[in-house]
């Protein structure tokens, strides 16, 4: 397994199309989205240093090139190292293909898509993964529904109107912790949800971390619109 004090590295999946963000997405990758005036990926890299990471490698594919441009034009707070994939492998085989670049692997790293917006206690998680000896842990997410709900009570009347309450099943949160052996589980191409995840839940290898505070994926317009709003009262809450 791996141990908190390890966990010094990162693997960002940033090669997504980022269809549902079109027009955007015409010039520059998803992760390059802007959300209140910086980048997707410079908000993670920052998130991941902030927890202890030194060393991250990107997995770029769509414009990566563009995206290449923007890593190399600015001081960053990690090292970066970017790999393409010159055929796509899928979520899986990209993780698999970044993986076996990291700089130690005989240690545990993060792993993160790069259309997550979020904040939690990564170090947290990491302790979570070690005390339950788990291969994988993934963060869960209970997103706000689009949609308003009815409450009843027991007779069956109307008690209340609940609008956008947070779903009540978790989700896969798209931020993972890996110990080193997980790079001989991942397919070579593929989807590690529906092949690598399935076999350690089986041997109870796979854990379940909850995100008690701020997650967003970042999918349409107005998905950013509300990140851009959430950042600014959390930094009005941090006092920043």
């Amino acid at each position: 397994m791996t141990s908190a004090a390890t966990v010094r590295q990162a693997v960002i999946l940033a090669g997504g199309q980022g269809s549902r963000l079109k027009p955007y997405t015409d010039t520059v990758p998803k992760v390059m989205i802007e959300i209140a005036g910086r980048c997707i990926i410079d908000h993670q890299l920052d998130w991941l240093a902030e927890a202890g990471v030194t060393d991250v490698v990107v997995s770029a594919g769509h414009l990566s090139e563009v995206l290449l441009a923007h890593l190399d034009s600015r001081e960053l707070p990690v090292r970066v190292r970017t790999v393409v994939e010159e055929q796509p492998l899928g979520r899986g085989g990209g993780l698999k293909y970044a993986g076996k670049q990291l700089p130690a692997p005989d240690e545990g790293w993060y792993a993160l898509n790069g259309d997550i917006w979020t904040r939690f206690d990564l170090r947290g998680m990491a302790a979570y993964h070690v005390e339950r000896q788990a291969v994988a842990t993934i963060a869960l997410a209970r997103p706000r529904m689009p949609w308003g709900v009815v409450e009843l009570d027991e007779l069956g009347r109307v008690t209340d109107f609940v609008e956008s309450p947070p779903s009540p099943y978790p989700i896969n949160g798209g931020v993972y912790v890996f110990s080193p052996q997980i790079l001989d589980l991942l397919p070579d191409v593929g989807d590690h949800e529906r092949t690598t995840f399935p076999s350690l839940a089986k041997e109870r290898l796979l854990a379940g971390y909850p995100i008690e505070t701020y997650w967003r994926a970042i999918d349409t317009a107005k998905d950013l619109a509300e990140a851009a709003k959430e950042l600014a009262a959390l930094r009005q809450t941090l006092g920043e």
